[in-house]
C-alpha cells in the first residue's frame, strides 16, 4: 500500500487490521492541515469576547449580538458537506488553499465593517471560507494516515484545534486592552499567510479523490437545511418575528424531507445515509456534535457573563478560558490512548461527564459575586471534556467510512463543531435574551408606581433589547446608574440560568444516547472491521445495504447491554 492511501492500524485498533502508513514528510504535512485548521477555529471563537464592546459601539440588541457570534458557525456549517464533496471531487488541496485564501478578505472586511449588519455578512463569508479548507483538513488526514498514526494525527488535530478556539478570547481580549473591536479579527492573518505557504508547498496535491458528479442538488437542500434551522433557532425568542420563525422552520422540515428522499435516489449522494445509518457513525456524530457545542455554548455566554456581571477587562476575560485550552491539549493524546485501551464508548461517557462538571459549576457557583477559582474551575471541566470526547467523535467517524468518502466523514467532524457551536449558541442565545428580557419586564412591573411613571416605552425598549443597552442607559441617567447596573446584572444571570440549565440536559441526553447505542469496545473493533471488509471490494465508497445492517444487528443486544468489553 503506498504512503497516503488509508487503511486500518495492525494491532486490532479501532481502525482495523492493515499496515499503518503515513505521507513523505508526515509532520510538516500535518503541520501544515494544522494550521489551516487553525485559521478557522480562531476565527471561530475570537467575537465572544469582543460582543460587549461591539453591542456598546453599534447600539447592538441581543439577537444581533448573537448573529454575529453565530454568524461564522452559520456560514460554516451550512457549507461544509458540499464543499467537503466538492473536494473528495475535485482535489482537496485546491479546496484547502481556496478556503484559506479567502479568509483573508473576510477578516479584513469584518475587522472595519461599519455597521453590524455588514459584520455579521463578513462572519458568514469567514464561514464559509472555512466551510472549503476546514473539512478538507481532516479528509487528508483520513486518506493520508491509517492505523495508529491517523489516531494520535487526529488526536492532535482535535486537541490543538479546541485548544486554538479557547486561545482565541484570549488573544482577542489582549488587543482589546490597546485597540478597537474589529482588530480581534484581524488574529489569524499572520497564521493565514503561514498556512497558506505551507499548504501549497508540503500538502499531497490529490490524495484519494473520488471520479463521481457531485450531488449539487443536494448540496443546495444541506445548505438551506442548515441555515434555516439556525436562523429559525435566533429568531424564536424576538417579539414580532413568529412569523418568520414559522417560515424557517417549515423550510427547514422542507428541506429536510427533500434531502432525505435526495440521498437516497441519487447515484452519487452527497450524504451516504446507508453509511450514516451506522452506528458507529451516527451515535458518534450526535455525540460529537453536543459536546462541542458545549464548549462554544460556554464561551460564548461566558465571555459575556465575565464582562458584563463581574466587571472583568476583556485581557482578564479571555485569560479565563486558558485552563480548558491547556487541559484540551494535555487531554488529547491520553484520549487517543483510552480510545484503543477501552474503546470510544467509554472515553466520550468520560468526556460527557466532565463536560456534566462544567455546567453544573456555572449554574451553581457562576454568581455575581463569583470567585475566580469557580471561573477557572467550570471552563476546565469543561475542557478536559472536549478533550477526552474529541477524538473518539472524529476518530469514530472516519474510522467508519470508505476512505473514498472522507470527504463526508471529515464534513460531519466539522458539523460536529460548526452545527453543534451554532445549535448551542443559538439555543443559549435564544434562551439568554428570552431570560434576560423577562426578568427586566418582571422587574419594571414589581417597580414602585413613582419609578414606573419615570420608564417611558422607549426607555424600556432599551432595557429589555440587551445587557449593552440597559448600561447605556445607565450612563444617560446617571442618578438610577446603580439600580439599572443592578438590575440588569441580575436579569442576565437569570438568563444564563436557563443557558446553563439547557446544557446540562443537553449533556445527560447525550450520554443517554451515547451508551445505549454506541457499541461498546470488542463491538465497535468488530463493526469498523467489517465494514472496511464490506468497502473494500467495490472501491466506490457505497456500501452494501445489507451487510451494514447485518453487521450492525449482530452486535447490537451485546453494545446496549455492555457485556461487551
Amino acid at each position: 500500500m503506498q504512503a497516503g492511501m488509508a487503511g486500518p492500524a495492525p494491532d486490532g485498533g479501532p481502525t482495523g487490521p492493515g499496515p499503518a502508513t503515513s505521507p513523505p514528510r508526515p509532520g510538516l504535512t500535518l503541520l501544515a492541515l494544522i494550521a489551516v485548521a487553525a485559521v478557522a477555529n480562531l476565527n471561530l471563537a475570537v467575537a465572544n469576547v469582543a460582543l460587549p464592546e461591539i453591542g456598546s459601539a453599534f447600539d447592538s440588541s441581543q439577537t444581533t449580538l448573537d448573529m454575529i457570534a453565530v454568524g461564522y458557525s452559520l456560514g460554516l456549517a451550512c457549507s461544509v458537506l458540499w464543499l467537503g464533496a466538492i473536494g473528495d471531487r475535485y482535489g482537496r488541496k485546491l479546496m484547502l488553499v481556496a478556503g484559506t485564501a479567502l479568509a483573508i478578505p473576510a477578516s479584513l472586511l469584518a475587522a472595519y465593517a461599519p455597521d453590524d449588519k455588514v459584520l455579521g455578512l463578513a462572519r458568514i463569508i469567514g464561514g464559509l471560507a472555512a466551510g472549503m479548507a476546514y473539512p478538507t483538513t481532516l479528509a487528508l488526514i483520513t486518506a493520508l494516515w491509517s492505523g495508529p498514526r491517523r489516531t494520535r494525527a487526529i488526536a492532535l488535530w482535535s486537541g490543538i484545534g479546541g485548544a486554538m478556539s479557547a486561545l482565541g478570547p484570549l488573544l482577542a481580549g489582549l488587543l482589546l486592552e490597546r485597540f478597537w473591536w474589529g482588530s480581534v479579527f484581524l488574529i489569524s492573518l499572520p497564521l493565514a499567510v503561514v498556512a497558506l505557504a505551507l499548504a501549497l508547498k508540503v500538502v499531497p496535491a490529490h490524495a484519494n479523490e473520488t471520479t463521481g458528479k457531485v450531488d449539487n442538488l443536494g448540496g443546495v437542500l444541506s445548505v438551506l437545511l442548515v441555515g434555516a434551522v439556525i436562523l429559525a433557532i435566533n429568531f424564536a425568542p424576538v417579539p414580532g418575528k413568529g412569523a418568520a420563525t414559522g417560515v424557517l422552520a417549515a423550510i427547514a422540515l422542507a428541506c429536510l424531507a427533500g434531502f432525505v428522499v435526495r440521498q437516497r435516489r441519487a447515484p452519487s449522494p452527497l450524504y451516504d445515509l446507508r453509511v450514516a445509518g451506522r452506528r458507529v457513525f451516527w451515535v458518534a456524530a450526535c455525540g460529537g456534535i453536543i459536546v462541542f457545542g458545549s464548549l462554544m455554548g460556554a464561551i460564548f455566554v461566558g465571555q459575556q457573563f465575565l464582562q458584563n456581571v463581574l466587571g472583568y477587562s476583556t485581557l482578564a476575560a479571555g485569560a479565563a478560558i486558558l485552563p480548558a485550552a491547556v487541559l484540551m491539549v494535555l487531554v488529547a493524546p491520553r484520549s487517543a490512548r483510552l480510545v484503543v485501551s477501552h474503546g470510544s464508548r467509554f472515553t466520550l461517557l468520560v468526556g460527557y461527564f466532565f463536560c456534566l462538571l462544567g455546567f453544573l459549576t456555572m449554574l451553581l457557583l457562576w454568581t455575581e459575586h463569583a470567585a475566580a477559582w469557580t471561573v477557572l474551575l467550570g471552563y476546565g471541566f469543561v475542557g478536559i471534556g472536549v478533550g477526552f470526547a474529541g477524538t473518539p467523535a472524529s476518530h469514530s467517524l472516519t474510522s467508519s467510512v470508505p476512505v473514498t468518502r472522507a470527504g463526508m466523514a471529515s464534513g460531519t467532524a466539522d458539523l460536529q463543531r460548526d452545527l453543534g457551536g451554532a445549535v448551542m449558541q443559538s439555543i443559549f442565545g435564544a434562551l439568554l435574551t428570552a431570560g434576560y428580557a423577562a426578568a427586566i419586564t418582571d422587574r419594571i412591573a414589581k417597580a414602585p408606581a413613582a419609578t414606573k411613571s419615570l420608564i417611558t416605552t422607549g426607555i424600556e425598549n432599551d432595557l429589555t433589547k440587551s445587557f449593552a443597552s440597559a448600561a447605556q442607559v445607565a450612563r444617560q441617567y446617571p442618578r438610577y446608574a446603580k439600580p439599572i447596573s443592578s438590575a440588569a446584572k441580575a436579569a442576565f444571570l437569570h438568563g444564563d440560568h436557563w443557558a446553563f440549565a439547557a446544557g446540562i440536559l443537553a449533556v445527560l441526553a447525550g450520554m443517554v444516547i451515547v451508551r445505549l447505542w454506541f457499541p461498546a469496545k470488542r463491538a465497535e473493533f468488530a463493526l469498523i472491521e467489517r465494514y472496511g471488509k464490506q468497502d473494500a471490494p467495490a472501491g466506490t465508497g457505497t456500501p452494501d445495504r445489507a451487510a451494514d445492517r447485518a453487521a450492525d444487528a449482530g452486535d447490537a443486544g451485546r453494545a446496549r447491554s455492555g457485556t461487551e468489553r
